[in-house]
């Protein structure tokens, strides 16, 4: 009961310290038509998650990489060779389909044909948050499902971890998101897992040096060599923030000051020349300011779920998230 409270008070906390953005989406949209939508979500999630901690950031990640191609319109979750599973951002990496499949299954059975795949997405990004500690917002509602995959579109528009800092800035700009956005979803990574072929070339020979990447704290270094041999496949994981992995908190920002972020595209939000101007004092501030971070994080992922949603008769309600409907 304590902890239940708590949880509450928080949300309070957020709902008043936090400047929420404005949205054409409202939260009330399912209020008669599925007013048990967001307890069913919330359970899902929450037996996925104790099922997988690491299902929190998959489905996280999840609703980023939809919103990104073709906006937030569930176009990730379409099967076919063609979709966006199939992108390079995405192949072998994106996971959670299964998890929102029960979902859509269990939403159906209350409310048939009424609730998007595209807000059962958003509304399961914000409990997955939650449930690993962080902080919870209103989420609006009313986004309506898209009739394409955007392959192309995935492997263009989505960050890779290679990438420069400009050209990831670049990348959120041309979905209407800032700096400031950037830091702040970047954060998302206090959960989670990486593939060891994501970071692995930081190791060893780092761009033809000779040596490791010199932003990457040396005693991190023979962890992730031991994690990571250079004999491998590439498939194992390690942990992005492996100072709290499955709490939602500040300390990731806390690692890239130490240099121990995983990522090269995490660790030059801070180290890299670029981050001079544009990054690195927000990342500074959000590693001192858990509170700054999760307000900040809350409106960014407003904002992000906010990005080109398909309204009124546009689109469809999709019947099986994975297909359009016949």
């Amino acid at each position: 009961m304590q902890k239940s409270y708590n949880n509450y008070s928080r949300v309070l906390m957020f709902l008043m310290l936090c400047v929420v953005v404005r949205s054409q989406l409202t939260a009330d949209f399912y209020a008669r038509s599925c007013p048990n939508l967001q307890n069913i979500v919330r359970k899902e999630v929450k037996n996925a998650v104790k099922n997988e901690m690491r299902m929190a950031a998959s489905l996280l990640r999840l609703h980023f990489h939809d919103c990104f191609v073709n906006g937030c319109d569930a176009s990730v979750l379409l099967d076919g060779s063609d979709g966006e599973k199939f992108a390079l951002p995405n192949l072998n990496s994106a996971r959670g389909y299964e998890v929102i499949d029960t979902i859509k299954n269990a939403v159906e059975t209350s409310c048939n044909g009424v609730v998007s795949c595209a807000d059962i997405l958003t509304l399961a990004a914000r409990d997955s948050v939650l449930l690993s500690g962080g902080p919870s917002w209103k989420v609006v509602l009313g986004r309506r499902d898209g009739l394409v995959a955007n392959q192309t579109g995935a492997n263009s528009a989505l960050p890779s971890p290679f990438e420069s800092l400009d050209n990831i800035i670049a990348k959120f700009a041309a979905v209407g998101l800032n700096v400031t956005d950037v830091v702040a979803l970047s954060g998302g990574h206090t959960i989670g897992l990486s593939r060891c072929a994501l970071f692995s070339n930081r190791l060893s020979n780092f761009s033809g040096t000779g040596a490791p990447d010199s932003t990457l704290s040396t005693s991190l270094i023979p962890e992730l060599q031991t994690a990571c041999p250079a004999t491998g496949d590439g498939n194992n994981t390690v942990p992005l923030d492996n100072r709290s992995r499955d709490l939602f908190d500040n300390r990731y920002f806390v690692n890239l000051v130490n240099g121990r972020g995983i990522l090269q595209s995490d660790q030059i939000l801070v180290s890299s020349d670029s981050a001079q101007s544009t990054t690195r004092s927000i990342a500074q501030l959000y590693s001192t300011n858990a509170t700054v971070f999760f307000c900040d994080f809350v409106n960014s992922m407003i904002k992000m779920g906010n990005i080109s949603p398909l309204t009124g008769s546009d689109g469809q309600i999709r019947k099986n998230c994975r297909v359009v409907n016949s």
